[in-house]
C-alpha cells in the first residue's frame, strides 16, 4: 500500500486536510502549533469509476479499490533537524512513508496564525526543505565516519562511500539527495539511510475556496519552486475538502462544479501522486469480485500477478489481456473472446495503464 505523509510549517491546513481525506480519522485541527503531536494515519479508497463499470459488467458480488495510507505528521519548525519543536520525532515519521506531500499555505486569513507572522509559500517551503536536508547531512556524514575503516579494504564500502560524496556535496549547497542519479547498487547501498530529500515531494498549495479554480500569485510561487525542484504540484483547498464530507455523494459534483472544478482534493492528490511515482492500475474481474491492483510502470505481467500473490509470479504461464474499454464495449468477457479481443500474453509483455488481467500458473 502507497504511505503519504503530509507534512509542513504548524497552521498550514495540514490536519484539516488530513481530517478531510480521512473522515474518520481523529486528528485534532486547531488554530495552534503542534496540536499534533503523533502521526495520525488513516487509509483511503482510491476513486476510480472504471471499477464500478467493470463490476456492472461482470456481475461481482464485491468490489475493491486500491489503498493509499495518509499520515498527519506534526509541523515541523525552523531548527527541527536539531531538535527544536519535537522535531526528531517527527522527523523519523517522515523516513516512513514512501511519498512526502508538503502542505502550503497560500491564503490570507487574520483568523489564523502563521508562526512566521505572514504568509510567504516559498519561503516556508525552504524551511521545511533545509530542515529535510540538515537531517539527511547528519545521516550521510555519520554513516561516512563508520565507512572510514571500510573503505580501505572493501569495494563495496569504497562504492556506497563514493555515492554518499556525492550525496554529502549536494546537501551541503542546499540541494535535495532526489537530484543526485544513482546505479541501482548505489540506490540499493544508501536506501537503509531513508534520506528524507531522497523521497518524491508532491507540493500542496492550500488555498480558500475563491482561489480553487484558477489559483493565485502564491500558487505560482510554489508552482516556480516545484519545477526547479522536479517535484509535483496540486491545489487544494482543505476547507473545501471539509465541506464536501458533509454533503451526500449525489450533491458533490454539482458543488464542485460550482467552483469551476471537476474533482476533489483527494482524487487530485492522488493522481498527482501516482503520477509522481510512476504507478499504474490494472484490473480483475469476475462474478466473485471487481478488483483494482496499483503496480510500478514497466512491469511485466509476471511481476503484475506478484503483487496478487508470490506464487503466481513464480509459476506464471500467461495473461489473458484486454484493455478495460474495449471490454465494456465487448460487453463481456465471453463476447470479447468471440471477438478475438482477449489477447494471450507472455512473460516479456509489459503491463498497461487499464489492462483487465486473468492469470494462469503453475501451483
Amino acid at each position: 500500500m502507497l504511505k503519504a505523509g503530509i507534512v509542513g510549517l504548524p497552521n498550514v491546513g495540514k490536519s484539516t486536510l488530513f481530517n478531510a481525506l480521512v473522515a474518520n480519522a481523529q486528528a485534532e485541527a486547531a488554530n495552534y502549533p503542534f496540536c499534533t503531536i503523533e502521526p495520525n494515519s488513516g487509509v483511503v479508497s482510491v476513486p476510480d469509476p472504471r471499477l464500478q463499470q467493470l463490476s456492472d459488467l461482470s456481475g461481482s458480488k464485491e468490489l475493491i479499490p486500491t489503498r493509499v495510507e495518509f499520515v498527519d505528521i506534526a509541523g515541523l519548525v525552523k531548527g527541527a533537524s536539531q531538535g527544536e519543536g519535537l522535531g526528531n520525532k517527527f522527523l523519523a515519521n517522515i523516513r516512513e512513508v514512501d511519498a512526502i506531500v508538503h502542505v502550503v499555505r497560500c491564503f490570507e486569513n487574520d483568523d489564523v496564525i502563521h508562526v512566521s507572522g505572514s504568509v510567504g509559500p516559498a519561503r516556508d517551503a525552504e524551511v521545511i526543505n533545509l530542515e529535510l536536508g540538515l537531517a539527511d547531512l547528519s545521516q550521510v556524514e555519520k554513516r561516512r565516519e563508520r565507512l572510514k575503516k571500510q573503505v580501505r579494504t572493501s569495494k563495496e564500502a569504497q562504492v556506497e562511500d563514493a555515492a554518499l560524496e556525492r550525496i554529502q556535496a549536494v546537501l551541503e549547497q542546499g540541494g535535495a539527495a532526489r537530484s543526485i542519479e544513482l546505479s541501482d547498487e548505489e540506490a540499493a547501498m544508501v536506501k537503509p539511510l531513508g534520506l528524507l530529500t531522497a523521497k518524491p515531494i508532491i507540493y500542496a498549495t492550500n488555498v480558500s475556496e475563491d482561489d480553487l479554480s484558477a489559483g493565485n500569485a502564491y500558487c505560482d510561487e510554489v508552482a516556480a519552486l516545484a519545477e526547479k525542484e522536479g517535484a509535483g504540484t496540486v491545489r487544494i483547498s482543505a476547507q473545501v475538502e471539509a465541506e464536501l464530507i458533509e454533503l451526500p455523494e449525489e450533491e458533490r459534483a454539482a458543488f464542485l462544479a460550482d467552483l469551476g472544478i471537476e474533482e476533489g482534493g483527494l482524487q487530485s492528490l492522488i493522481r498527482a501522486t501516482y503520477s509522481l511515482l510512476g504507478l499504474r492500475t490494472y484490473f480483475t474481474t469476475g462474478e466473485k469480485e471487481t478488483r483494482a491492483w496499483t503496480i510500478k510502470a514497466g512491469m511485466t505481467a509476471p511481476q503484475a500477478a506478484g503483487v496478487i500473490h508470490t506464487d503466481f509470479e513464480r509459476g506464471f504461464i500467461r495473461a489473458q489481456t484486454i484493455g478495460y474499454k474495449q471490454l465494456l464495449e465487448a460487453g463481456s468477457l465471453a463476447e470479447a473472446r468471440n471477438k478475438g479481443w482477449l489477447r494471450a500474453e507472455g512473460k516479456e509483455y509489459v503491463v498497461e495503464e487499464g489492462d483487465v488481467m486473468e492469470f494462469l500458473f503453475n501451483v
